[in-house]
């Protein structure tokens, strides 16, 4: 398929999400003159940290730079498995599987995912959710071996009901022989983020906690005991702040922008497809990922009438229209039987890596709250990390989060932007390549 064939003739560079809900200002909120907590950010973790606040009885403002519903919250791909990634660092390293502390972060990823469905069930959130699992392919027999002696360790700490998959029993999960074969995760679901989204803010308005579109914060000092935070519309007085802000991460806070790695994750959405053809591409419903260092993830549409699929095209600023050619062929790689679909929207979003690729909450020296670092699993955690936030401002935490404990690490040579990127990126796939290579070279 001729790079130009693969671009529907209606095609958007914009998130499929959005034809249901396209973020928006609102009616502008004026900054109010003080709160007892300003927020900075306006995503699901700004939202839910709102709203356990009010629910607390603590008043709040959540400022957004941009639209409501802009950044990562309305663009990642709706997948939610409670963390169970967590714990491999930029660097390749490892989280040790035995030591307490994972089966600890563990617990409290499968904490997170309970969260979701409460939040949705309690403020009826019409999102599309469904616990229909997630399958895990391997992309190695090597890494086949490594998923399997996790699964003890998932079912243990996490609940998260996994099991192994061998190849030969492959094509239960997907209409493909691309893997050797995968874990199941049962514990897992998928939504629609925007509207999941569009739920929370809806919540927060409920509760008369204002939400200030286009409000960029422009400088924060310490003030009275307190903070004046200064935005483009005005500043406001507040006993504390949180920041929220994860992969816009800013210089308004350099200390936290240079913890956190923003990068580019990449997805297209299809034309629809055939009711047969869709029906057999995931059998079961499932959200599918590999276990690549370069991973893609991908999933039906909630109509389950398109393929949504996602992954890191490239690790340089990248047009649309040079990142769809690019995950339509991952795709096609996987599901043979998609050449020839064509593409109608594709877009990006910045997912927010810690140095250590764990969640963090915590307070800094200066005083100031912050919760930071998907990760990959931000519909969960950044939703769990707002509601511990306020939870802990409120004096309401049973037990202190697994994630608000330890060192939020740095480097020297890193500064809050992601120079090391490409030259990682290639390495990883190189890495990739060489590994399947030998997969093949052995069968």
């Amino acid at each position: 398929m001729q790079r130009n064939e693969v671009f529907h003739r209606d095609f958007k560079p914009a998130p499929y999400w959005w034809e249901a809900f396209q973020p928006i200002a609102g009616d502008l909120n004026d900054v109010p003159v003080r709160t007892r907590v300003a927020i900075v950010g306006g995503g699901y973790a700004g939202l839910s940290t709102a709203l356990e606040l009010a629910a607390n009885g603590l008043d709040s403002v959540v400022l957004e730079a941009a639209e409501l519903g802009f950044g990562a919250s309305t663009r990642n791909g709706g997948a939610v498995s409670g963390g169970v990634n967590i714990g491999k660092s930029f660097s390749g390293k490892s989280l040790d599987p035995r030591s307490d502390r994972a089966r600890v972060l563990l617990s409290d990823g499968a904490d997170a995912f309970s969260l979701i469905e409460r939040l949705i069930n309690r403020e009826g959130i019409q999102c599309h959710w469904k616990k229909t699992g997630r399958f895990v392919g391997a992309w190695t027999p090597a890494h086949y071996a490594s998923q399997a002696r996790r699964v003890d360790l998932l079912n243990d700490a996490a609940q998260s009901q996994a099991y192994m998959v061998p190849r030969e029993r492959q094509r239960e999960e997907m209409a493909s022989d691309y893997y050797y074969g995968g874990m199941v995760i049962e514990r897992a679901a998928n939504l629609h983020p925007a509207l999941y989204y569009k739920g929370l803010l809806n919540a927060c308005r409920a509760r008369d906690v204002p939400v200030c579109a286009r409000a960029p914060v422009t400088g924060i000092r310490e003030r009275d005991g307190g903070w004046e935070v200064e935005t483009s519309r005005g500043s406001l007085q507040a006993r504390e702040v949180v920041i929220a802000t994860n992969g816009y991460t800013g210089d308004i806070t350099p200390d936290l922008k240079r913890r956190v790695v923003p990068i580019a994750s990449h997805i297209i959405a299809t034309e629809e497809l055939s009711p047969d053809l869709a029906a057999t591409l995931i059998p079961k419903h499932r959200t599918l990922a590999d276990t690549r260092r370069v991973l893609c993830y991908y999933r039906m549409s909630p109509d389950g009438r398109r393929m949504i699929f996602g992954g890191r095209a490239r690790f340089t600023p990248a047009t649309p229209a040079q990142i769809a050619p690019i995950l339509h062929r991952f795709m096609t790689d996987r599901f043979p039987q998609l050449r020839g679909v064509k593409v109608t929207h594709c877009w990006t979003g910045n997912v927010a890596f810690t140095l250590d690729a764990l969640p963090h909450m915590g307070r800094q020296a200066n005083g100031m709250h912050y919760l930071l670092g998907c990760n990959g699993s931000g519909v969960a955690m950044m939703t769990y990390l707002g509601w511990q936030t306020a939870r802990k401002l409120a004096g309401k935490s049973n037990q202190p989060s697994a994630f608000d404990a330890g060192e939020f690490p740095d480097h020297p040579l890193y500064s809050g932007k992601p120079w090391f990127l490409p030259a990682i990126g290639g390495w990883y796939r190189m890495r990739d390549a060489l590994d399947r290579g030998l997969a093949a070279f052995q069968r």
